[in-house]
This record gives C-alpha cells, sequence and structure tokens, in this order.
C-alpha cells in the first residue's frame, strides 16, 4: 500500500483527510500542537517552520504522495502575528513544495477562497486574485511560489468548511444551538461552504488527476445567516436564535471580502460531487444521534461562526 504523508493531521481539514485515506492508503500525519487519530507509530510531532525537522519525516516515512493541509488559518491571528504566520503559511508550504518536486511526487496543497477580494464571485480558478486580509495574502503567496517550484503540484482552493467535530478552534455551531445559545451571523458575506468531509474526499481527488489550481466548494451560494436559518430548521430550533449582523458590527483584525463564492465546474469534471447543504446536515446531525453524546466540549462554547474559521 503506497504512503501518504497528511501535515496537519490533528487539524480540522486534516483529520478528515486522514480518515478519508485510509481505506486506500498507509497514512502517515504531521502534528505540531494536536494529536492526530492514528496509529502512534505513524504520526510524526514537528515545527514544519524548521526545515531539517521536515527533512527528517520525509526521509524517514518516504511517501509516495503530500497533502499539506498545515496552516495558521484564523485570518485574525495572521493579521496580527505576520511573521509568525508568514513563515507557517508560506515559508513552510513552499519547502514542502520542494522536497515534493525534488523527489517526483504528487502533491497537494490546501489554499483558501479568501485569495479574493469578493467583487466578483463566482470565482474560476483563471480568475485575479487580491485578497483583502493577510492570510489571504500568504495563501496567495504560497500558491504562487508553489506552482513556480513545482508546476505539476495540485492547489486546492477550500471554501467555508463546516462539520461535527470540535476542536480548540471550533465548535459546531449545531452543539451550540442545542445548547440554548444564540450566534450572530452575517447577513453580508457569501460564501459556498462544504461539508470537511467532502471537502477531504475532494482533496484526494486531486492526487495525481489535478495540477494547478482547483477550486473545491459548496453546491449552493448562500450568506452565513441564511446558513444558520437552514441548519435551525433542520434541528427543529426556532429560527429567532439565529441573529443576523454586518460585518462592521463585530471587531475583526482581519477584513474580510464580501462574497467569495466559489465555481466548481473544473473540481465536477474529477468527479467531485458536493451534496446539497441540507442534505448534508440531516446527514451529519438528525442521523447521528450520537454526536450529541460525543462531543460535548463546555469550554468552547462562546466560539461563534463568525469569529472562528476563515
Amino acid at each position: 500500500m503506497n504512503k501518504l504523508l497528511v501535515t496537519g493531521a490533528g487539524g480540522f481539514l486534516g483529520s478528515a483527510v486522514c480518515q478519508a485515506a485510509s481505506a486506500l492508503w498507509q497514512v502517515h500525519g504531521v502534528v505540531f500542537s494536536h494529536s492526530a487519530d492514528l496509529n502512534p507509530h505513524a504520526v510524526f510531532r514537528a515545527d514544519l517552520t524548521r526545515q531539517r525537522e521536515v527533512k527528517r519525516v520525509m526521509n524517514t516515512v518516504l511517501p509516495h504522495a503530500v497533502i499539506h493541509t498545515a496552516a495558521m488559518a484564523d485570518p485574525n491571528a495572521c493579521q496580527t502575528k505576520p511573521a509568525e504566520s508568514g513563515k507557517t503559511n508560506v515559508d513552510a508550504a513552499v519547502f514542502m513544495a520542494k522536497w515534493c518536486a525534488d523527489h517526483c511526487i504528487p502533491m497537494v496543497f490546501t489554499s483558501s477562497d479568501l485569495v479574493f477580494d469578493g467583487q466578483n464571485a463566482p470565482y474560476r480558478e483563471s480568475d485575479p486574485v487580491n485578497p483583502v486580509n493577510l492570510y489571504g495574502e500568504q495563501k496567495a503567496r504560497a500558491e504562487a511560489e508553489i506552482l513556480r517550484v513545482y508546476p505539476e503540484a495540485a492547489v486546492c482552493r477550500m471554501s467555508l468548511l463546516f462539520g461535527d467535530k470540535p476542536s480548540p478552534r471550533y465548535q459546531p455551531p449545531a452543539m451550540l444551538l442545542k445548547q440554548g445559545q444564540k450566534i450572530r451571523l452575517f447577513v453580508d458575506e457569501i460564501r459556498t461552504p462544504l461539508d470537511v468531509y467532502t471537502a477531504a474526499k475532494g482533496v484526494l481527488l486531486a492526487i495525481g488527476k489535478s495540477s494547478g489550481l482547483l477550486h473545491l466548494g459548496g453546491a449552493e451560494r448562500i450568506t452565513r445567516y441564511q446558513f444558520g436559518r437552514l441548519l435551525a430548521d433542520v434541528l427543529n430550533i426556532a429560527t429567532d436564535a439565529i441573529v443576523p449582523c454586518f460585518q462592521k458590527d463585530i471587531p475583526m483584525a482581519a477584513p474580510r471580502p464580501v462574497d467569495v463564492s466559489l465555481n466548481i465546474e473544473a473540481a465536477r469534471g474529477l468527479g467531485f460531487a458536493p451534496p446539497l447543504l441540507s442534505e448534508i446536515l440531516h446527514r451529519l446531525y438528525t442521523g447521528n444521534p450520537d454526536f450529541w453524546k460525543a462531543h460535548t466540549h463546555p469550554e468552547n462554547r462562546s466560539m461563534t461562526l463568525d469569529k472562528g474559521g476563515p
């Protein structure tokens, strides 16, 4: 069985990629501060901003393919820590691409819809980038440098991701609603939300089938507020638990674009087929009663979608 190395294996997307890949690959994960749900012998703890540690891991595993999901993904944190986030989001990603290029193995890099300014959506892969915050700028720089040093690499731009797995940064909004909390969500931010499990399948599709830019988003363009109301309907919770607000109402270090929804026709051509949001939400929550018992993290209850991930 061929070996797949996944960086950020303990993160929101990385852990889903590991889970989706385990049937076809011998999966090895790289983590920094998180843990990974893998065989302990297949998990390496490393600081990817240190090239010596990267070489140690890569030369030990000798992977047949690499999926690089590791990132400093909170736009607000990136905005306030430009040097630290730049080392992670740009320098480490480009060094990984150079290693893969030197060893002629497939590489997938996960980028973001925040490379766009939100003025001309839905965006195709050929549209020019023009980020409005530092996180988007770092992802755009990493994309360009990776494809310069390794044109055969696949760069997957991810839309807003959601799912049912809590993490230190992410508390599923379904859990917050079930706890009786109200959630403030933007009415002036449009995305193409995608559940993390479908996103992981899309990333795996890109290995060996795609090079260059590829957009992986959901099937529907929707505001965060509309998404919240849809979730409340699925959970049979009064929609007044979803409170509309504007971006200007929430103090944030990083500005946000208005509409970075993605055109995913190229990915559909590879077999990528995201379900409708209502179908995904029913499957994640109403069809999964064990979720409510297994994933209660009171320490995360103050987190909301508008302050969470990208």
